[in-house]
């Protein structure tokens, strides 16, 4: 799950990141920086549908992220090992 910033809410966290890149790395060729959270959950169930509701639902149940002021992406990364 990934959890960033809507893109008109400001990240003070990528620009500083932007700022450093440019004045102390040379990199005045970026010209952009988000930042974003990324949570990795592995979930028991029977089909990654059904694992993709379960996260959603947690999300929604416990408020992990604000959704006034962030997006969440859940994407499937595939089969645990065990």
């Amino acid at each position: 799950m990934i959890i960033e910033n809507k893109p008109y809410i400001n990240d003070p966290e990528g620009e500083t990141i932007l700022r450093d890149l440019i004045s102390r790395g040379g990199y005045s060729d970026v010209t952009s920086v988000r930042s974003a959270k990324l949570l990795k959950m592995v979930v028991k169930s029977k089909s990654g549908r059904e694992a993709e509701r379960t996260v959603r639902k947690l999300c929604e149940d416990l408020r992990i992220f604000n959704p006034v002021v962030s997006t969440c992406t859940v994407t499937l990364a595939g089969q645990a090992q065990s």
